[in-house]
């Protein structure tokens, strides 16, 4: 039994009082925080890092994809995650190409936050988090802990971006976590970043061969790559910084993203895997022989947690079927991407569509059974484990975002919850936003980049 210590009853003090509050401010979301903010609501969000973009920037995950539908090339992701990709681009800290972008995370760390500034959206960094206010059955707040000590934020409304569900957990609403049977998650990866790359030499070595595999397999006959890791799951590089890529390969299995202890080992495991790779990539990739680590990301990049049961539970077999929805709210396109659970590698479960693939997201997701005024967005929404490997990407978390965030205004402005909103004015106001819900978005966005100088 867990020893335990009993908290001498408080008083705890009300640090704001909002309409919005958002919690966790990664790309879903910030992208929450703004469409309420935009829309007129006093909107707060608080994040555990320096920065907004979660693991974009401070995970160090300085690639964006997908924007399009899969392998066609037509873009079904628009409104506030697009304006993030046309501002980092103008700026010239970015390259969009493919419905994917490739940045500089400094540059999307001060796009975010002059967005954030224009709409009068206020931050609190440096912001964990700690327990939400529930009041008979409805969320009212949540308590928050940082150098100012513990405090109380009261909201009409609490928009769940947490990654981990850890807001709604809290709230009491059901979740579950992992793949049936085992309960085991996707591991966790913590980037890191290389100098001294030939970049040319490198792309030329890859053509044919992008993950790398029969390098890796030869590295670790030869007993200089230990096995934790089978393929490369991305080198993403920028003409601003032409020596240096981001790497996206440690592979941490069995790490559990709610426990504090776990992803502490999970960090130092990340850590000395980036260092082990650098002499791998020195002696077997061409155009690395003079590589060396830059840095290792400042968060660790998890892949799956804690997902909400909601009011719809999307599966994989409706992703694949692309089943329409009356409340869609934003499409997604990218393939069915599961992680090896228990070793390197992929785990055999991988969906590759045809190309042109996209689907539906419907709203029902973003709300949890059994807790009025609560909201959730990012890649803890309500799907089940095999449809999370699609669902997870960084540009449908936004999408979800924006639409959490626009759905949580337009409930205090109709004086209903979330639970009750009219999905249908909820779908015309993300559609002025530019969102793209249905064919009409995705030919106007076509016809938007075709005339585009900039991305």
């Amino acid at each position: 039994m867990t020893p335990t210590v009993k908290e001498l009853d408080r008083a705890i003090p009300v640090a704001d009082e909002v309409d919005v509050l958002v919690c966790g401010g990664g790309p879903a979301g910030f992208c929450a925080a703004l469409a309420a903010a935009r829309a007129g609501a006093r909107t707060l969000l608080v994040e555990q890092c320096n920065c907004m973009g979660g693991i974009a920037t401070a995970g160090g995950h300085n690639h964006l994809c997908l924007y399009t539908d899969w392998g066609g090339g037509r873009r079904v992701v628009g409104g506030i995650p697009f304006e993030m990709v046309r501002r980092v681009v103008a700026a010239g800290y970015g390259v969009y190409r493919g419905g994917q972008i490739d940045f500089e995370l400094e540059g999307l760390k001060l796009a975010l936050e002059q967005m954030a500034a224009e709409a009068n959206l206020k931050l609190l960094y440096h912001t964990l988090f700690s327990d939400a206010i529930v009041d008979g059955g409805r969320i009212a707040g949540a308590y928050i802990q940082n150098k100012s000590g513990r405090q109380a934020i009261l909201a009409g409304r609490v928009i769940d971006c947490t990654g981990d569900a850890d807001v709604a957990a809290s709230a009491g609403a059901p979740w579950e976590m992992g793949r049936p049977g085992d309960g085991a998650v996707q591991p966790c990866t913590l980037m890191f970043t290389i100098g001294g790359v030939d970049w040319p030499r490198v792309q030329a070595f890859r053509k044919g061969n992008y993950k790398l595999e029969s390098v890796w397999a030869a590295a670790q006959a030869a007993g200089d790559m230990e096995p934790f890791q089978s393929q490369i799951m991305g080198w993403w590089w920028t003409p601003t910084r032409p020596d240096q890529v981001g790497v996206n390969f440690t592979h941490m299995v069995g790490c559990d993203p709610t426990s504090a202890r776990s992803i502490t080992d999970a960090t130092i495991e990340g850590r000395r895997q980036a260092f082990h790779m650098i002499p791998v990539f020195r002696k077997y990739i061409p155009g690395m022989e003079n590589a060396y680590l830059i840095s290792t990301a400042a968060l660790l990049g998890t892949r799956e947690s804690r997902r909400i049961l909601g009011e719809h539970v999307l599966t994989d077999d409706e992703i694949i079927a692309r089943t329409a929805w009356d409340d869609s709210i934003a499409y997604g396109s990218f393939f069915i991407d599961v992680h090896n659970c228990t070793g390197p590698g992929m785990d055999g479960e991988t969906y590759h569509p045809e190309p042109g693939f996209k689907y539906q997201i419907p709203y029902r997701c973003l709300v949890p059974r059994g807790i009025d005024n609560l909201l959730v967005a990012g890649r803890c929404v309500s799907v089940s484990h095999r449809a999370l490997g699609s669902l997870r990407v960084m540009p449908q978390c936004a999408a979800m975002g924006e639409a959490a965030g626009a759905a949580a205004a337009l409930s205090l402005e109709a004086g209903t919850t979330p639970r009750a909103v009219d999905v249908a004015t909820l779908q015309d106001r993300l559609r002025t936003a530019g969102a793209i819900l249905d064919d009409a978005g995705i030919e106007a966005a076509e016809a938007e980049d075709k005339a585009a100088a900039t991305y």
